[in-house]
């Protein structure tokens, strides 16, 4: 089994991914790093854990340790990833990896040198209801594509919380502008050529609490904002000339609807729906990421497809400063 070492105990790694590692079929839980020796414990011995380290040298030096996940603030990613692919640690590393596209290239060479798999944790890249969108744009059933409309939303306005904190990378396009652009990209296989946006931000956090964006494709338009100052909403919908596909809970399923696909055509007489139930994209993403470390055939998010993600985004603040 894979032995995996979390750096950290954020929320997001107790909550959600620590869990879905444990019930993986590839991997085990086996050592918390905290810069809190008794909390590092508390977190192992919830998990069954075998190891708690007081620092996050200490479990990079581990020869226990197989590979990392790594949940830190946004800004420390790029430190920490590297660090731990010096230490021939494999690397999964919270989204975004980066908050310049420019940044990866560090990690690209990072991980080419020390022969380690390094990736940015999209857990919607192993969604198969992902999957199924891909397959009815590329089999042409709702036609012609011609715009793609998301919206990614959360209230949030904690002043303690990093994704209020622009020196910890917070913001709305770094912590879920990132869903709408990845999810467009990777079923249409398209990147924009030309994008307008208009950016809100709190007067009091200076982080971007609200975006509006319309980024233009050769064959379609997409169309999305989030926000963290909005009641939850999510979705995605790919309308095309011959009918329409609508992702009811595209990035966070069983929170903000059920994991389900819709098909109507274009006349709203036929209509189709797929549903994707005790689906844990974290362990798939978990598996996945195993798997390709291993050498096994698999498909991986790539830190190729990170900075053209994170290009996206760059230029998204960079149209907004034109407005």
């Amino acid at each position: 089994m894979f032995r995996w070492g979390i750096l950290s105990t954020a929320n997001i790694g107790i909550t959600q991914v620590l869990p879905a590692i444990a019930a993986s079929e590839t991997g085990v839980v086996q050592g918390i790093a905290s810069r809190d020796a008794a909390r590092a414990r508390a977190v192992a011995d919830r998990f069954n854990a075998p190891l708690s380290f007081g620092s996050y040298e200490e479990l990079l030096a581990s020869d226990q340790i197989d590979g990392v996940y790594i949940p830190l603030p946004t800004s420390q990613h790029i430190e920490w990833s590297l660090k731990a692919a010096e230490a021939g640690k494999h690397v999964l590393c919270e989204k975004p990896i980066a908050l310049k596209a420019e940044e990866i290239d560090r990690l690209i060479a990072a991980r080419d040198r020390h022969q380690v798999v390094i990736s940015e944790a999209f857990m919607v890249y192993y969604h198969p209801q992902w999957a199924k969108v891909r397959e009815l744009i590329s089999s042409g059933q709702i036609g012609r594509l011609r715009m793609v409309q998301g919206c990614f939303t959360y209230f949030n306005n904690d002043p303690a919380n990093m994704r209020n904190q622009v020196a910890l990378g917070g913001g709305a396009l770094p912590d879920i502008g990132v869903y709408p652009t990845v999810a467009t990209r990777m079923v249409t296989g398209q990147e924009p050529q030309e994008i307008f946006a208009r950016i809100e931000r709190d007067p009091d956090f200076g982080t971007d609490r609200y975006a509006t964006v319309l980024a233009r494709f050769a064959d379609f338009d997409l169309s999305f904002y989030v926000a963290t100052q909005l009641s939850g909403r999510q979705q995605m919908v790919f309308h095309g000339d011959q009918g329409m596909i609508t992702v009811h809970a595209p990035f966070n399923a069983g929170k903000y609807d059920h994991a389900r696909v819709t098909w109507h055509d274009s006349s709203h007489t036929a209509s189709q729906e797929w549903t994707f139930s005790n689906i844990n994209q974290y362990s798939l993403q978990a598996d996945a990421f195993v798997r390709f470390a291993r050498g096994e055939k698999e498909v991986l998010f790539s830190l190729e497809n990170s900075k053209a993600n994170q290009h996206v985004i760059d230029r998204i603040y960079a149209a907004a400063e034109k407005q």
